[in-house]
């Protein structure tokens, strides 16, 4: 969850490994550092600083303070160890002959730990990556002994440390001895390396695109279990037998200012008013037209129409937000196609021994593609031989990368660590898959199909207008920002969109919030009804609106303040609640992707009337890669 950073090259390394990580600053944001070696130098140079990255840059006038032309950094999420300078990254071997920094978590560091403290070796600091690079300096060590060049020793010490450490790493590590020389490692968390040409002549690594758009749109994927040596002319990757093997070079398609706030205040309110664009380039490709009739076409995910008739069940496993898309996924799949479905927390799926069907279609969803729980439930699915579908966000990313299938969500970056476009996307790409589906089985005619697929068009366009009503919003925010516990309640799909709404507004406001199905209140949660607690009722379902409104009114009875959300002709809400938003009317197995607007909205400005920092909540990072 921590982001990490590299440049080998002609230009000075610090500047461009500190503007690297204000891209990546949204996996992690306890500590920051940096480690450049000079050609000139008798030692690596490491500078760390505890808190925001803005600390670090002060320390080092942005970079110019420190020389040289090589170097790795780091932005924390703290996992072992509390967020300190000292336990910021790089860490470093005493002689600082070997400097690492480290996105992941080492399972087995206290045993490594023992076995160099008996070598003699004096740990510093409360982390696990000391212990890996500890471990890394006493195989160098050992390989000087063996007479091997340098390169073929760091490699030698890389592949020992990879089959000695259990658990998950993205590696950035600078040797001492080795002026001008880069090297990455990969396990389970993602890497990549860009190709900078120019001015910029020469290589970096990172932890992901946005950190390299500034400097390159080429890169290469670093695979599971491989290793890069880079210098500032020459790439070369290596498997963990430290084979030379072959990796293509990719254009990423995003320019530098997908990654820029764009004279918004914040990236998530930026990436809040990107979601009818985004929609539209999800929907609009996989939807085909000749002669006046339209189809759906997901023959590029790799699945056949023949294979997806014979589904005979979908498992959906997502954490967080993705998680949330499923459950709003499932009532769609199973209304239209008439295909039973499950949904799992990914976190959860691989520790029930679930129950897989050999023709059944397991569905992760992930943003990121490297989510690590996500990844090993897609894992455990392959070894039992069930085909697997990923809709994710990163071209290239590992669940894209090792599913049978994959259905790209057009949804570019997204900075922002609690997501709203990612979200927005996945649910279309799910959209497309219900809908093809239930054509593919004959669940629904021609006409039917038409009609679903008018709506879907439809979507970015009305969750423009959506928006229009974000002042609204804001005020009613204003008004609220002072509240201590909001509930929010819905039937259905309604419910999925209130377990999302929620989740927003904890993420960035800190307030304590829940989501209830609303006919579980007189199973116990209306005892935490009292006077001025705002529940937030949605009513975006016609054949459950009557049945939301009443759960309404018994929660306003007892003193609650109601926010009511439903679609516009639905006038009559105002006779129960005390303020109410209206949302564009869609196809009610749709609504969820306008319904989700106004509470994202919600979540927003009122984090912004609390004066928080809206894009990196506390506690939190984007890209959860890391058990």
């Amino acid at each position: 969850m921590c982001g990490i950073v590299g440049y080998v090259g002609v230009s000075q390394a610090a500047p461009i490994l500190l503007e690297g990580l204000t891209r990546l600053e949204y996996r992690g944001y306890d500590s920051a550092g940096i480690a450049v070696r000079e050609e000139t130098a008798a030692h690596i140079e490491v500078v760390k600083a505890k808190g925001r990255l803005k600390n670090l840059m002060e320390m080092t006038d942005s970079g110019h303070a420190v020389r040289g032309c090589c170097g790795v950094g780091h932005t924390r999420w703290a996992t072992h160890g509390e967020p300190s300078t000292n336990n910021a990254h790089p860490h470093c071997s005493q002689d600082k002959r070997v400097a690492v920094v480290h996105n992941g978590i080492i399972e087995n560091y206290q045993e490594i730990r023992t076995s160099l403290q008996r070598k003699g070796y004096v740990f510093r600091t409360q982390t696990d990556t000391e212990a890996a690079a500890l471990l890394l300096d006493s195989y160098y060590a050992e390989g000087a002994q063996s007479g091997l060049a340098p390169r073929e020793r760091a490699l030698l010490a890389i592949h020992h440390l990879m089959i000695r450490v259990r658990g998950s790493y993205a590696l950035g590590i600078l040797f001492g001895d080795q002026p001008g020389v880069l090297y990455a490692a990969r396990k389970d968390s993602p890497l990549i390396v860009g190709c900078c040409a120019g001015e910029l002549h020469g290589h970096m690594i990172a932890s992901d695109v946005p950190a390299v758009l500034g400097f390159t749109r080429s890169v290469v994927y670093i695979g599971n279990d491989e290793i890069a040596c880079l210098t500032k002319d020459e790439l070369h990757i290596y498997n963990i037998d430290c084979e030379e093997i072959e990796k293509p070079v990719v254009e990423i398609q995003w320019d530098a200012a997908a990654a820029e706030k764009d004279g918004y205040e914040h990236f998530m309110m930026k990436e809040i008013h990107e979601q009818p664009r985004a929609v539209r380039d999800t929907l609009s490709p996989r939807i085909k037209e000749d002669e006046g009739r339209r189809w759906i076409d997901l023959s590029e995910t790799g699945i056949s129409d023949e294979e997806l008739a014979g589904v005979s069940r979908i498992t959906m496993v997502g954490c967080g937000s993705a998680y949330h898309v499923a459950c709003a996924a499932r009532v769609v799949i199973e209304q239209l196609a008439h295909v039973p479905c499950e949904v799992d927390l990914a976190s959860e799926f691989r520790y029930r021994d679930p129950i897989l069907e050999e023709s059944g279609l397991v569905i992760l969803i992930s943003q990121s593609g490297e989510t690590a729980d996500s990844l090993a439930a897609l894992r455990l699915c392959k070894a039992r031989g069930v085909r697997t579908l990923a809709v994710v966000t990163v071209v290239g990313s590992s669940i894209a990368r090792e599913a049978d299938a994959v259905l790209y969500t057009w949804a570019g970056p997204e900075i922002s660590v609690a997501t709203t476009k990612a979200y927005s996307t996945q649910l279309a790409a799910l959209y497309l898959v219900a809908v093809k589906l239930a054509a593919v089985r004959g669940a629904i005619d021609g006409v039917r199909q038409a009609q679903l697929i008018e709506e879907m068009l439809a979507l970015p366009d009305k969750i423009e207008r959506a928006l229009s009503d974000k002042e609204r919003v804001q005020w009613f925010a204003n008004k609220m920002a002072a509240c201590k516990d909001v509930f929010f309640i819905g039937r259905g799909l309604d419910y999925a969109i209130s377990l999302e709404g929620s989740l927003k507004l904890k993420e960035i406001s800190y307030i304590h919030s829940e989501a209830y199905a609303a006919g579980e209140l007189k199973h116990g949660t209306i005892s935490l009804i009292e006077d001025g607690v705002l529940v937030v009722g949605v009513a975006t379902q016609p054949a459950l609106f009557e049945k939301v409104v009443s759960n309404m009114t018994e929660v306003r009875s007892r003193g609650a303040y109601l926010f009511g959300l439903t679609t516009y002709g639905q006038y009559a809400i105002e006779d129960t609640v005390n303020f109410t938003v209206y949302v564009p009317r869609t196809e009610a197995l749709f609504a969820t992707s306008l319904a989700v607007v106004p509470l994202q909205l919600l979540a927003y400005y009122i984090s912004c009337a609390k004066g928080l920092d809206v894009d990196k909540p506390r506690n939190l990072a984007k890209s959860v890669t890391v058990e």
